[in-house]
């Protein structure tokens, strides 16, 4: 997908499933992610926009769902997204404080793209997710501008970075560097093969619980950072709290009910899992998923649609596909990450300068 150097360049492979052509959100054909990078100093936070398809999202709405693991977490829109299981809008990530600042360059952006909006028909719902990315970024800052949110769009691409940009800029996963990661999985319904994709906006974890496709290495980690004398990464008893987030976001060209979609969110968890998540009090772990097939038009005139899902009785290959894709988008945001200096001088160091001791 890109030059950087991902889990799977190191020889670690994780579950058994076939990948899709890129390993990514984007190999979902349509889907593209596009960010905005701020990374100067003790400013280091950005933007992230997933964009469903290349139509009117307003127009032609996805078939979405969310799943709410632990709600220590500052949203937009889920609630809506949640009665009507639908998403009419790029969803957006960026930090914490930022949430508001992106709402209103997302309503811009939607109204500049939708003149009946507001007059001829309803309003509209911006989705926007966030992870706090204060221990690196000045999150007091502001730095996060509305007109990123249409930068960020305008550069959507199914070649994207992962790691250190976009909202990933400034995050944390298991006292290392996280960001943005992405996997995916192929799945064969009826003889023919759909794309199941996940990114992760990785802000979460204890570096003692961090686990590499089934090693707990967080402790030998921590011995390598106090040999090498990386003190900025030996954290306190307060800061050593599961108190991080992470938002995960499903996209599927396999039709699926709202119920179904949801369904597949759970089993998001099960991927933190694997990689040490306990899912703490502190933390807001956030799943939506949403497919490109069957798309609900704002203007339908019919009084019954006809929609199409998958038997049911298939779900098995999806829960392992969402399960796996998760823990290695997790896996690229660590790896991909590179070692940052923020606020403060604080640091988070990247996976990568481990590995070779690990492997």
């Amino acid at each position: 997908m890109n030059k950087q150097k991902r889990i799977r360049d190191y020889g670690i492979v994780i579950g058994h499933m076939p990948t899709g052509q890129n390993n990514a959100l984007t190999d979902v054909p349509g889907v593209r992610v596009g960010h905005v990078t701020l990374s100067r100093g003790a400013v280091q936070t950005g933007v992230t926009a997933i964009i469903p398809h290349s139509g009117n999202l307003f127009r032609d709405k996805m078939r979405a769902a969310v799943h709410v693991v632990n709600g220590f977490g500052k949203t937009a829109g889920l609630v809506q997204l949640e009665e009507l299981g639908t998403l009419e809008t790029p969803l957006l990530l960026t930090n914490t404080l930022s949430v508001g600042t992106v709402w209103e360059g997302l309503v811009r952006y939607m109204l500049d793209t939708n003149p009946e909006i507001g007059l001829t028909t309803g309003t509209v719902n911006p989705v926007v997710a966030e992870c706090n990315d204060g221990y690196l970024n000045a999150i007091r800052g502001g730095h996060v501008r509305p007109e990123h949110v249409a930068e960020a769009i305008r550069s959507a691409a199914a070649e994207f970075g992962e790691g250190a940009c976009g909202a990933g800029t400034g995050m944390s996963c298991y006292g290392l560097k996280g960001g943005i990661g992405s996997a995916s999985r192929r799945v064969s319904l009826q003889a023919r093969e759909y794309i199941l994709g996940v990114l992760v906006l990785a802000n979460f974890g204890r570096l003692p619980d961090f686990t590499l496709n089934g090693r707990r290495v967080g402790e030998r980690i921590e011995q390598l950072q106090r040999e090498r004398g990386e003190l900025s990464a030996i954290v306190t008893p307060l800061e050593n709290k599961e108190k991080g987030s992470v938002i995960i976001v499903i996209a599927t060209d396999i039709p699926a009910s709202e119920r179904q979609l949801q369904r597949l969110a759970r089993r998001a968890t099960i991927g933190l899992a694997r990689t040490g998540s306990f899912l703490g009090n502190g933390s807001g772990d956030i799943a939506m998923a949403f497919s490109t097939a069957n798309p609900v038009r704002h203007f339908e005139t019919e009084d019954i649609v006809v929609q199409q899902e998958f038997n049911e009785n298939r779900i098995d290959d999806l829960f392992r596909s969402v399960a796996e894709a998760t823990e290695e988008a997790v896996l690229n945001a660590l790896v991909c990450a590179e070692t940052t200096v923020g606020r403060d001088g604080n640091v988070r160091h990247s996976l990568r300068e481990y590995l070779e001791a690990l492997i």
